[in-house]
């Protein structure tokens, strides 16, 4: 139990707390980008766009030390150039955008955007949902004697307009919300992972084993 609870309140809060930390990752990449673009033939947007690659290393080494408490995997961060020594300032300026990894990092805090838009509507629609169908016979009652619900959904299906019937329906909602939430929630986290895994990653170095021939004879005998 314990082990679930974790793994629904990380997943949670990689899905919610994520989202808007993607969307000011994507404005501010995209305004990047476009203003680096515009201006790069007189030479000011360079300096802009290794600026902005910058920037959005940031959030990829932000996304990076969240995904291991996702994945359960630990994962390696890719190897970025640096300028070597002595060199000129525009040489160090425009390092940051000269390695395969800063287009990737660009490309990621672009297209996650709309994987964080389906990840959180999930968990928030799947969490709204349990947690309004589990409490609403505290509420419900009052909903069902409102003229205008007229029996609610359960009326519609032809299951009955009494109260009880009402309550009784949209609580068994709240629990099938419940009971598939923690499957809906890893989907969500996964959505946004998967993404980061393959743009932002390398798989961990797996440690090598050590020969020892003297030890290998030793058992032989």
């Amino acid at each position: 139990m314990r082990t679930l609870q974790h793994r629904i309140t990380g997943d949670t809060r990689y899905v919610l707390a994520g989202f808007p930390v993607t969307v000011i990752a994507f404005a501010l990449v995209v305004a990047g980008v476009a203003a680096g673009l515009g201006s790069a033939v007189a030479f000011v947007g360079l300096p802009v766009l290794a600026a902005t690659a910058v920037l959005a290393r940031k959030f990829a080494d932000a996304e990076r030390a969240a995904l291991p408490g996702v994945t359960g995997q630990a994962l390696a961060a890719p190897s970025y150039p640096r300028a070597p020594e002595g060199a000129g300032w525009f040489r160090r300026t425009m390092t940051p955008v000269t390695g395969g990894q800063a287009l990737l990092d660009l490309l990621h805090a672009i297209v996650a955007l709309p994987f964080a838009i389906v990840s959180f509507v999930l968990a928030a629609v799947w969490w709204a949902g349990a947690i309004a169908g589990l409490t609403f016979p505290v509420y419900g009652w009052a909903l069902a004697r409102i003229p205008e619900i007229d029996g609610g959904l359960p009326a519609l299906l032809g299951l009955g307009a009494g109260d009880g019937v009402f309550v009784a329906f949209n609580t068994g909602l709240g629990l099938l919300f419940a009971l598939t939430l923690p499957a809906v929630v890893r989907i969500a986290a996964m959505i946004r992972a998967s993404l980061a895994q393959a743009l932002l990653t390398r798989p961990a170095p797996q440690p090598r084993a050590v020969h020892r021939p003297y030890e290998e004879s030793v058992l032989a005998a």
